[in-house]
C-alpha cells in the first residue's frame, strides 16, 4: 500500500498472486425477496467463511474476492452506486466478437491447493442454497512457470507492490466507494490444433514475446497486431495505464477444451475496456489482436468489488445511504418533566422554557 492511500478502507485481496489453483464462479440471484436477503447475509459473512476454511491449513494461502454485478447492485442496494459500475460492454469487430453475458455475483477463490478452493466453494454454495443459480464455473491451475495453454508466460507486465494497489483500488475519486475495485472476466477457448500448426517463430510474432525466455520483442520488430502491442493502453498524455491480471489456464483434455480465464482488476473499468477495444476492434480499427484468430471469447461480465468493510456492511443494505442519512431528532426531557422534541444531543436548551417553581 502506498502512503498516499494509507487512509483508504482495506480492499479485498485483489492484488494477491493468482495462486496455484483457482475457482471462478459466476452466479445469478434467484427471484424473490428471500433470495435477496440470503445473498445480503452471505456478503456479510463471506470473510468469516473464508477464515473458517482457511484456518484448517493456514499455509495454503486461501483467498476470496466477491464481486457484484450492475443489475444485482441495483436490485439489492439501489442508489447511490459505484461510479463506473455497468454491464459489460459487448464488442463487435470486423472479425471477432466479445459477448456480454449474465452474472450477478463473482466468486474468485484461489489457494496453493485445489482442495481449499473446493472446500470454500462448497461452504459458500451451501450458505447461499437456492438463493442463487449457476451461470459459469471454471477451475484454473498454474501451468508450469505461469504458462498459458498456448505455452507463453502470462501476466509478465503486471504491476507490483504500491503500483498494483494504485492501479486497482478506488481512491478519493469515488470517495463513497473508496477501497473498492472493478473486475472484468472473460472465458476464452483456444483452437489448439490451429495454434500448434504455427512454427514457434510465428507464434512469437502473434504474441510479441519470445516463447522460451519470455522476452518482449523490440518495437521495430514486434508486429503492430501482436497481443503485446495492443495490450498497452495510455492516457491522453501518453502515460501507460495499468491493470492487474490474475489469469489462469483451464482444460478438459477428454473434450478437447483448452482455455484461459481472463480476469482483470482495475480502479476504473475503462482502462480494461480500452485494452479490449484495441484487441477486438483494432488500433487503428481493423488492426485487431491476431491472437483472437486462435482464441474465442465465450463470456464477458463486469463486477464491482467492495472494500472488505463495505462487503460486510452490505448485509444490512447500502452502507453509503446510512452514512449520509440525516439523524432523527432526539427527545430530551424538558425542565417541566415533559419530553421536548427537536433538541439534539450536545445542543443548548432553549432558555424560554418555564423555570421550575421555587421551593417554599
Amino acid at each position: 500500500m502506498t502512503d498516499s492511500n494509507s487512509s483508504l478502507p482495506d480492499p479485498q485481496p485483489v492484488t494477491e498472486s493468482p495462486g496455484v489453483a483457482a475457482y471462478f464462479i459466476v452466479l445469478d440471484i434467484a427471484a424473490g425477496a428471500a433470495a435477496e436477503e440470503a445473498v445480503r447475509a452471505f456478503l456479510g459473512n463471506a470473510a468469516g467463511l473464508r477464515r473458517s476454511v482457511g484456518q484448517r491449513l493456514a499455509g495454503r494461502d486461501l483467498k476470496l474476492v466477491v464481486g457484484i454485478g450492475s443489475e444485482a447492485w441495483d436490485r439489492l442496494f439501489g442508489s447511490p452506486r459505484p461510479a463506473h459500475l455497468h454491464p459489460f460492454k459487448e464488442l463487435r469487430g470486423d472479425k471477432h466478437h466479445a459477448p456480454s453475458t449474465p452474472g450477478d455475483l463473482l466468486l474468485h477463490i484461489r489457494a496453493r491447493t485445489e482442495d481449499m478452493c473446493f472446500e470454500l466453494a462448497t461452504q459458500i454454495m451451501q450458505a447461499l442454497g437456492s438463493a442463487v443459480q449457476p451461470v459459469d464455473e471454471v477451475h484454473g491451475f498454474r501451468y508450469f512457470d505461469a504458462r498459458s495453454m498456448i505455452g507463453f508466460v502470462d501476466g509478465t507486465e503486471n504491476p507490483e507492490g504500491g503500483e498494483a494497489f494504485d492501479a486497482t483500488v478506488i481512491g478519493e475519486e469515488d470517495a463513497a466507494f473508496a477501497g473498492g475495485s472493478y473486475v472484468i472476466v472473460q472465458k476464452y477457448l483456444h483452437n489448439m490444433q490451429a495454434w500448434n500448426s504455427l512454427s514457434t517463430e510465428e507464434q512469437e510474432r502473434v504474441i510479441g514475446r519470445t516463447k522460451h525466455d519470455d522476452i518482449e520483442m523490440a518495437d521495430d520488430v514486434k508486429p503492430a497486431n501482436s497481443h503485446v502491442a495492443l495490450n498497452v493502453v495510455e492516457d491522453a498524455d501518453g502515460n501507460e495505464l495499468a491493470i492487474l491480471r490474475a489469469n489462469m489456464p483451464f482444460a478438459n483434455p477428454s473434450r478437447g477444451e483448452f482455455g484461459t480465464y481472463f480476469i482483470a482488476y482495475a480502479n476504473d473499468p475503462a482502462v480494461t475496456e480500452l485494452m479490449l477495444t484495441n484487441m477486438f476492434i483494432g488500433r487503428p480499427p481493423g488492426n485487431y489482436d491476431r491472437l483472437l484468430d486462435f482464441s474465442t471469447a465465450m463470456t464477458g461480465t463486469l463486477f464491482f468489488v467492495p472494500s472488505q468493510a463495505m462487503l460486510e456492511a452490505l448485509a444490512d443494505g447500502n452502507p453509503v445511504v446510512a452514512e449520509h442519512a440525516t439523524p432523527a431528532p432526539e427527545t430530551v426531557p424538558s425542565r417541566d418533566g415533559t419530553l421536548s422534541i427537536g433538541s439534539l444531543k450536545g445542543q443548548p436548551q432553549l432558555e424560554s422554557l418555564p423555570a421550575p417553581p421555587l421551593e417554599a
